[in-house]
């Protein structure tokens, strides 16, 4: 009557509040334990930075704003103030012209990496065995 996906999901569903409640118990038990600074920030909003430098998207954001605008000299408005377009640019986001080349590298190697990936997982995973 119900696939096998319906059950999947619904116990993905019913285990979210246990998943939650095991989380909460073990930051609660070991941030004091180790001693680090309790505060939400460093707790919750900080935790997914990791997800910005995995992601390809990010990097070519990077690449586009750093390579036509890191080495612009031109006066604009920002938050009040008077900047050069590259100092913003490095204040605000942490793009700096002089990283073209890692951006580069990282640009090239992410097509690389997913290709050998996929490669290697058509080569020796096969499940149908006959």
């Amino acid at each position: 009557m119900y696939s096998s996906w319906a059950y999947s999901v619904a116990q993905v569903i019913i285990e979210i509040p246990y998943i939650f409640l095991e989380a909460v118990l073990f930051l609660t038990i070991t941030y004091p334990a180790v001693n680090f600074y309790g505060s939400a920030y460093k707790q919750f909003p900080k935790w997914w930075v990791w997800g910005y430098w995995i992601s390809p998207s990010s990097w070519s954001l990077k690449g586009l704003l750093t390579s036509q605008y890191g080495d612009r000299e031109e006066e604009i408005m920002a938050f009040g103030e008077q900047k050069a377009l590259n100092t913003f640019l490095d204040s605000q986001y942490g793009y700096k012209h002089r990283d073209l080349p890692i951006i580069a590298v990282v640009l090239l190697a992410f097509p690389l990496v997913f290709a050998s990936v996929f490669t290697y997982g058509i080569a020796k995973l096969n499940y149908q065995r006959r």
